[in-house]
């Protein structure tokens, strides 16, 4: 019989604390089973398996992640917004790297994986800030492309210390948001082919 209080929504809260004190590679279901203060094969009762458990997790962080954008980007556009979502993404992955790491490492199996549909909510607030630049539609995957690897992939580079002290890392990403600032502002003047 499963314990009371225990489904899958708390082994996979569980879990993610797990990942996030140990990495996304040290998760086992004996370190969750751990936390919970119950033993591994309980938790097959709630989740299939290790890799079950992973893809949760993945969910959970692109629904936070989701969140988090959506609130930073309440009433900003253009630059205010990119600096709103790139200062979400950051502050994301610094307090839940393991949870973060979850979300590159996972993907969505079909249309109607929760997963796929987590991710649209991350690229609707993708879009939103996109659409204050008023980019040619012909750009716009492109730009989406651009602003997902920034974010994501200044986000999991910065906690394997490649990008030196904490001053350069913060300039570079000040320096960063600049730049495709001022990219995308290029992207929107319909003269800048002439």
């Amino acid at each position: 019989m499963p314990r009371a209080g225990l489904d899958a929504a708390t082994v996979t809260r569980a879990a993610a604390e797990v990942v996030d004190d140990v990495g996304y590679a040290g998760l086992t279901m004996g370190l969750v089973a751990d936390r919970l203060g119950v033993r591994a094969p309980s938790l097959y009762k709630h989740v299939a398996g290790q890799a079950d458990l992973s893809r949760r997790i993945a969910v959970l962080a692109v629904t936070e992640i989701g969140d988090a954008l959506r609130d930073a980007l309440q009433g900003k556009s253009e630059r205010q917004a990119l600096e709103a979502a790139a200062h979400a993404t950051r502050r994301y992955a610094r307090n839940f790297p393991g949870r973060f790491a979850a979300t590159l490492y996972t993907t969505a199996t079909d249309l109607e994986d929760p997963l796929h549909l987590a991710w649209l909510r991350v690229i609707e607030s993708h879009s939103a800030i996109l659409s204050g630049y008023e980019i040619q539609e012909e750009d716009s995957r492109h730009a989406l492309q651009m602003l997902r690897s920034f974010l994501d992939g200044f986000s999991l580079i910065e906690p394997a210390g490649d990008l030196h002290t904490e001053d350069e890392i913060d300039a570079s990403f000040r320096w960063l948001i600049a730049f495709i600032d001022r990219g995308l502002r290029e992207l929107s003047d319909p003269s800048r082919g002439a």
